[in-house]
């Protein structure tokens, strides 16, 4: 009886772990040697009609000095749907630059993105990952695409790069 009992319960356990809500998904940001896994900042489902209150506390920090790449890994989800690189960075002269990757469709299911900047003194501040939600046509007829999910880490290396 207590075998059979056992049995049951662990069977039960299993089947409850098998229907659980699955989790956000996470990215991964890796650069000279050390990496940061993070969650959304913002995140809405797939069709972005249900969102999560932006939360600024889920972005993680990452040291990224001057010349070296910064490795992107994101999950099936994130993948299986349009996505983009986002990132800020300061010039050698140390003006505030923006720049962005192409949209890595669907079709490619890309999983991960080699970021590299110039080697001339630049260094990243903050990099973004976007997850296209959904895509809407707007009054004027002109198509928007919505963001369905953030995943943000910033640089916590604070040499200057005019110094290093």
């Amino acid at each position: 009886m207590r075998r059979g009992l056992t049995v049951l319960l662990v069977l039960t356990a299993l089947s409850l772990a098998g229907c659980a809500a699955p989790g956000k998904p996470s990215v991964t940001f890796y650069s000279h040697g050390e990496s940061a896994r993070v969650s959304p900042v913002q995140y809405c489902e797939r069709l972005a009609r249900e969102c999560q209150r932006p939360d600024p506390e889920a972005a993680g920090e990452l040291p990224m000095p001057p010349g070296y790449p910064l490795q992107i890994s994101v999950s099936e989800e994130i993948a299986s749907a349009p996505w983009q690189v986002v990132f800020t960075y300061r010039g050698d002269s140390g003006e505030r630059l923006r720049g962005r990757s192409g949209v890595m469709g669907s079709q490619e299911a890309r999983h991960a993105y080699t970021l590299r900047l110039p080697e001339d003194g630049t260094r990243l501040e903050r990099v973004e990952v976007q997850r296209y939600g959904t895509v809407s046509v707007n009054q004027t007829g002109q198509l928007q695409f919505v963001i369905g999910g953030t995943w943000v880490v910033g640089n916590s290396h604070q040499q200057d790069p005019r110094t290093s």
